[in-house]
């Protein structure tokens, strides 16, 4: 048994450091990040607690790290302009066609979107690692959506009176995702085209989705 222990923890630190991230993005979506501990993390990976904090550091920095590396890493307007999808053109971006993209992206990491809900709900607590991060979330993301070229109907006028539009989306598409994680189950992508047709119709829209 010794031997093999010690086996597993010659593993390289790259892989041994996604191991322990990938079991804190399963326990976080599972328990919550005050419900589970850097040890859950431990014997799920099968290596000591000191071990675990030798990749991360600190509870508090891991979940910094499967936040930032994990969850903000995928669906980015970058990834949407480099996909070659309808509506990614550079200076032509198409905000409702990069959102289908998002939600596409979320389709295929629902762990990934059960540890954002659970985080989100949680960092209502003033005390949790991330509640300044979430609390600023919203600004930010403005902030990060406003530095790419959108084509939007010249009758929205400049992308800064998007402004209320996007919030909403964004609100919207927690909800829907929260109901997606629930049973009975619903098909994320087809509960956002009918979300998209409320956020932007046609025909006021036609030819910028």
């Amino acid at each position: 048994m010794d031997t093999q222990r010690s086996k597993r923890i010659r593993k390289p630190p790259q892989e041994r450091r996604r191991e322990v991230l990938n079991a804190a993005v399963e326990l976080i979506g599972e328990r919550g990040f005050n419900g589970m501990s850097v040890q859950d993390v431990a014997d799920r990976v099968g290596i000591s607690k000191q071990g675990v904090l030798r990749y991360v550091g600190s509870k508090d920095n891991m979940l910094a790290m499967v936040y930032h590396e994990y969850y903000n890493a995928i669906g980015s307007p970058e990834e949407f302009r480099a996909s070659g999808l309808p509506g990614s053109g550079p200076g032509a971006m198409r905000f409702p066609a990069y959102l289908r993209f998002l939600v596409q992206c979320n389709a295929q990491r629902r762990m990934l979107v059960q540890l954002f809900s659970m985080l989100q709900v949680e960092s209502f607590n003033p005390r949790h690692p991330l509640h300044e991060e979430f609390a600023r979330r919203p600004e930010a993301i403005w902030r990060y959506y406003s530095g790419f070229a959108w084509e939007i109907p010249q009758w929205v006028g400049q992308w800064q009176d998007m402004r209320p539009l996007v919030r909403r989306a964004m609100e919207i598409m927690d909800g829907v995702q929260l109901r997606w994680l629930r049973e009975p189950a619903i098909d994320l992508c087809e509960e956002w085209a009918a979300m998209e047709d409320l956020l932007f119709p046609l025909p006021l829209w036609e030819g910028y989705r």
